[in-house]
């Protein structure tokens, strides 16, 4: 494998988008296949992409803060704004092209079906954008042919054992929880968990808003959901476990009783490198298991009373329609909020329930509608938000 293929990468500057640079950098010197990085969009670290681009020889940047972007070298042609990423792909992106969408949240979605729509293959690290527009986004990947690679582990990890089975062998997927920082706090020190212990989290090195999402076990209800579009299985098909040592990834039950797992360490450039190189596997840039070091693998149901995301998360698939973009939208809120200090760790799953409660699902077929709905649920998720400060102390930071 040493032809060059194109890559943009939309969030480079997060996680994702860093580490995808670095296996990009080890598949150059590896053999692999060689990356000309044509396109880096991120968010406000402006010294991060002018650094990035140098280093990878590329001139086409995007940056959502334009007051950042001022700050970027004039050799750069930097597009600015909140629909900068959207532009970047407009400009340079070409049929073929590889796209890792790392953007996070509900923004990362108008850039990736622009990109699907001028025929980029997707490495899709970005859940919400399938949270808040599956059937949207799936339609556009049928119509244009091309292909969706998860990136995400677990969802990597359901690919990657598929290759033991097809779809209509599979009984069941389980997806794996580290269970976050809170795993084994009782339900009130839980519920009024600051925002430091929120983000200590135990295996996982991540952005704030996806390691919040993780000790609220929103992050696997959102997989849940992504699970759920990503391989066509109804709610009642799709679980979730807790597993501490965050090493298997998922397992895929099959109906003839046997079950495939995918075990690797907790670092996401495992998942970007199977992406990137798929369907083949080159060395990787990790190290590998420790088996010698490992004398037990623990596994313990998740806890709905305390963690309700799994639950709710179920209870979208059930209801389509917009109830994606509301649970996502509301939960974008809810987090804002605690990161705030004006809404209790213990409140983030009572916003989105309220959420789900109040907004009717209604069906969504474009853009423009999964965009209305996320605003609708934005604005009652912050009302949401605001009874209950009123009636309690703000969390405590």
């Amino acid at each position: 494998m040493t032809e060059t293929r194109r890559l943009i990468i939309l969030g480079s500057t997060g996680s994702i988008g860093t580490a995808t640079l670095e296996v990009v950098a080890h598949l150059a010197q590896d053999g692999g296949p060689r990356y000309s990085v044509v396109g880096l969009a991120a968010g406000s670290n402006a010294a991060l992409l002018a650094q990035q681009a140098a280093q990878f020889g590329v001139h086409d940047v995007a940056l959502a803060d334009t007051l950042a972007a001022g700050s970027l070298p004039t050799s750069l042609r930097t597009l600015a704004g909140p629909d900068a990423a959207t532009e970047l792909i407009e400009r340079i992106a070409q049929p073929g092209d590889m796209v890792m969408a790392a953007m996070v949240g509900v923004a990362g979605l108008a850039p990736v079906l622009a990109a699907i729509e001028r025929g980029c293959n997707i490495a899709l690290a970005n859940k919400e954008t399938l949270v808040a527009a599956g059937s949207v986004v799936q339609e556009a990947v049928a119509r244009k042919g091309v292909k969706l690679l998860p990136v995400d582990s677990e969802h990597s990890a359901v690919f990657q054992c598929l290759r033991a089975g097809t779809l209509r062998e599979v009984d069941r997927l389980i997806l794996t929880a580290s269970g976050g920082p809170f795993r084994t706090w009782s339900p009130e020190r839980t519920a009024n968990a600051t925002l430091a212990e929120a983000l200590r989290h135990p295996t996982w090195q991540m952005g704030r808003k996806v390691t919040i999402d993780s000790a609220s076990l929103m992050n696997k209800g959102l997989e849940v959901i992504e699970a759920h579009w990503l391989f066509d299985l109804p709610s009642e098909r799709i679980d979730a476990i807790v597993h501490p040592q965050s090493i298997v990834h998922s397992f895929v039950e099959f109906r003839d009783g046997s079950t495939i797992a995918q075990l690797s360490p907790p670092s996401m450039k495992h998942p970007i490198q199977y992406a990137l190189t798929w369907p083949d596997r080159l060395t990787g840039c990790c190290p590998t298991i420790a088996w010698d070091a490992i004398r037990s693998l623990e596994f313990e149901p998740v806890d709905n009373a305390r963690f309700p995301a799994i639950s709710l998360a179920k209870r979208v698939i059930d209801a389509g329609g917009s109830s994606g973009a509301i649970f996502n939208a509301a939960n974008e809120i809810a987090v804002e909020a605690f990161i705030a200090g004006s809404l209790r760790f213990g409140d983030i799953a009572t916003v989105v329930t309220a959420s789900l409660d109040r907004l009717h699902a209604r069906p969504v077929h474009t853009l423009a509608e999964v965009l209305a709905a996320d605003r609708d649920a934005r604005v009652c998720a912050s009302a949401c938000v605001a009874e209950l400060a009123a009636h309690s102390p703000a969390a405590t930071r």
